[in-house]
C-alpha cells in the first residue's frame, strides 16, 4: 500500500537551484489544480498536521526501514479520492504541506554540505519568463513571494525533523507493526484485505509505563498516537469514496 521514497522525492522530476544569475527575470503562476497529486494514494505528513489530516483521511506509517506518516488519499496505488483526474482537489480537502510547498524544495547542492538552497522541479512549468505571475526576484534580492515560500520550505524542514523524532520514539519502544485493514462491501462474500503499512500496536501501547506515557501527554506527542489510532478508522470511509467514484478494486475471489 505504501512504499518508501524513491531517488527523488515524491512529485518531483528534477531539481534545479533557484538563482538571480538563471532566473532574475523569472515569475511563479499560480496553480489552480495540483496535477502532480493526481493519482498519488500517500502523501507523507508532519506531526503537526496530524490533528487536521485526521479529519479527512486515514494516517498510516510506510512499511520498511523509514516508516514516515503518510496521509492515505486512496487505499489503492494510483488512486486518489480527493483529487480527480485533472488535478482539482475536492472542496474542503486538506492538501497536506508536502504537496503545497510543490514545485519548491530546499536540498543540498552536494554531498559534502549541510546548507540547503531553494531548489524547484522546472518540469511543474510553473515558474518561468513569464509575462504574468509573482516575480522570485526583486532586483538582486530575493522578492517577498520567494522569501515567503523559503520561510514556509524552513518551517517544513523543521517539522520533518519533529515528526522524524516523534517516529524514532516509537521505533524505540517497538510499538510500530505491521498493519491490516479488511473491508466487507455489501453484496461481496470476501472482504477487501489491505496490508503493507505500518501502524501502532495498540496492545504495546496500553502496556506502556506509565512514567512514560505521562511524558509523552506531557510533551504532545500522546495525543499525535491518538490522532493516528482514530484516523483508522476512515479506511472504510476512503473505500466507499471509491466506491462512489468507480474506482474500487475488483473483488476478491470466493475462497474454495
Amino acid at each position: 500500500m505504501a512504499s518508501a521514497p524513491q531517488s527523488l522525492p515524491l512529485f518531483y522530476n528534477d531539481l534545479t537551484p533557484l538563482n538571480l544569475r538563471d532566473h532574475a527575470n523569472w515569475k511563479a503562476r499560480s496553480a489552480d489544480k495540483a496535477v502532480w497529486m493526481v493519482g498519488q494514494h500517500a502523501v507523507p505528513l508532519t506531526v503537526e498536521e496530524f490533528p487536521q489530516a485526521a479529519r479527512h483521511f486515514p494516517i498510516i506509517f510506510a512499511s520498511g526501514e523509514n516508516p514516515v506518516p503518510l496521509a492515505l488519499m486512496g487505499l489503492n496505488e494510483g488512486t486518489n479520492v480527493f483529487v480527480d483526474a485533472e488535478g482539482n482537489v475536492a472542496p474542503g480537502a486538506y492538501v497536506p504541506a508536502y504537496a503545497r510547498r510543490y514545485p519548491f524544495l530546499l536540498a543540498k547542492l552536494t554531498p559534502e554540505t549541510t546548507d540547503l538552497s531553494l531548489c524547484f522541479d522546472p518540469s511543474a512549468g510553473l515558474l518561468g519568463d513569464f509575462a504574468e505571475g509573482e516575480p522570485l526576484f526583486a532586483g538582486e534580492e530575493p522578492s517577498e513571494a520567494t522569501r515567503n515560500v523559503l520561510q514556509f520550505c524552513e518551517q517544513f524542514e523543521q517539522a520533518g525533523q519533529r515528526t522524524q523524532a516523534f517516529v524514532e520514539e516509537l521505533t524505540k519502544h517497538e510499538l510500530l507493526m505491521d498493519g491490516e485493514a479488511a473491508i466487507q462491501q455489501v453484496g461481496v462474500e470476501q472482504p477487501f484485505v489491505y496490508r503493507g503499512f505500518q501502524m501502532v500496536n495498540q496492545e504495546k501501547l496500553r502496556d506502556m509505563r506509565g512514567d512514560v506515557l505521562r511524558g509523552w501527554a506531557q510533551s504532545g506527542l500522546l495525543p499525535l498516537v491518538y490522532a493516528h489510532i482514530f484516523s483508522l478508522e476512515l479506511m472504510s470511509t476512503i473505500f466507499g469514496k471509491q466506491v462512489e467514484q468507480g474506482v474500487a478494486p475488483i473483488p476478491p475471489l470466493p475462497a474454495f
